[in-house]
């Protein structure tokens, strides 16, 4: 149950909001919307209102807003021809990016409004400066050599650590090493080698390889006033979407591999795990996915927004539509690119699952 709530509130309400932001600018700029699907077909459901029909369909990994005169992978050319005002091709360049880029705005919207009201809910928790232990990770390093919840680091490597910075700045300089750490348990002393474990931070706009030993620092709890919550909203948001750019950039140079690409069952999965932590994993999860939707879709790829919008400005500087036969081609190789890149994600989550998560 947990798991399918997740699933619910994570990929459903990306989805929804993404979907709901290409809605709400065609409505804004006159455009006729025949089409809002959640899922794509085949169609498990529909109900007619007014012009527009309203759709739950079958394959859950997306959806869909079809607005009249948009050559999409419906590769419906006659509503392109159509000469009334309510007609996609009968809209200004400005109102065209609008409309194709409403979901990664509404997309970026989500996360800013998700983050906030989080940070609302849960104050601001700000660290301390004594190199105290909070929380240690099962399974890491820290917990197998014995190091406790309060205990103070007193050095690492024979170096005095009296602030936590200056401890994980010296454990995050040894990735994979062997390093030596002592630590007081009210009053008594305690020491072990232990060899640290590596992950991966941003610095420099690049990701680089540190050590850590599963540890976690103890933290003051203030409440936040609006403006601090607008503002930790905002700071989330720009950092999801930085570590989104920066994990790109690595996947096209080949500094990480394509294996590490995740799709629907992966989400599906990180969803019901977190699901069981609490909501607000389960709604900052939410809002991490949709910043990473919104980041995926404005690439200027065909078929995926981006690539639309690269056509509406290509027109917009030419002054007159491309032809039909080349939007046709262009939406061909899209949908070629995206279900290769489909196939992809569900190679690697199929492995995953396989190998265990």
């Amino acid at each position: 149950m947990a798991t399918l709530f997740g699933i619910m509130i994570v990929i459903g309400g990306v989805i929804f909001i993404h979907e709901l932001g290409h809605y709400t600018f065609a409505k804004l700029t006159g455009m006729r919307v025949e089409t809002f699907s959640l899922g794509f077909p085949p169609k498990i459901f529909g109900k007619k209102i007014g012009e527009t029909e309203y759709c739950i369909s079958a394959i859950p990994i997306g959806g869909y807003v079809k607005v009249t005169g948009v050559i999409d992978e419906s590769m419906d050319t006659e509503g392109a021809k159509s000469e009334e005002s309510f007609s996609f091709a009968n809209k200004n360049t400005l109102q065209k990016a609008l409309f194709i880029t409403g979901g990664v705005i509404f997309n970026v919207i989500l996360a800013f409004v998700v983050f906030s009201i989080i940070t609302a809910t849960n104050g601001i928790y700000e660290p301390r400066p004594e190199s105290i232990v909070d929380q240690v990770v099962p399974d890491y390093p820290a917990e197998k050599a014995g190091i406790m919840s309060n205990d103070e680091i007193i050095s690492v490597n024979g170096i005095n650590t009296p602030t936590w910075k200056e401890m994980t700045n010296i454990i995050h300089a040894h990735p994979k090493q062997k390093i030596s750490i002592e630590w007081s348990r009210n009053g008594e002393m305690f020491s072990a080698d232990l060899v640290t474990e590596a992950t991966k931070i941003v610095e420099g706009g690049e990701f680089k390889e540190v050590g850590v030993i599963g540890i976690s620092a103890s933290t003051i709890k203030k409440d936040a006033t609006f403006l601090q919550c607008l503002n930790n909203g905002w700071k989330q948001t720009y950092y999801w979407l930085k570590i989104d750019f920066i994990s790109l950039k690595a996947l096209i140079s080949g500094k990480e591999s394509m294996k590490n690409i995740g799709g629907p069952i992966l989400i599906a999965r990180l969803a019901g795990e977190t699901a069981k932590s609490g909501l607000s994993n389960l709604f900052a999860l939410m809002a991490i996915i949709s910043v990473n939707l919104g980041l995926i879709n404005i690439l200027p790829i065909p078929a995926l927004d981006g690539g639309h919008l690269v056509v509406v400005l290509i027109e917009g500087i030419i002054k007159k539509p491309l032809s039909l036969k080349i939007k046709l081609r262009i939406q061909q190789v899209g949908l070629a690119i995206i279900l290769s890149l489909i196939v992809l994600v569900l190679y690697n989550d199929i492995t995953r699952w396989i190998q265990g998560f």
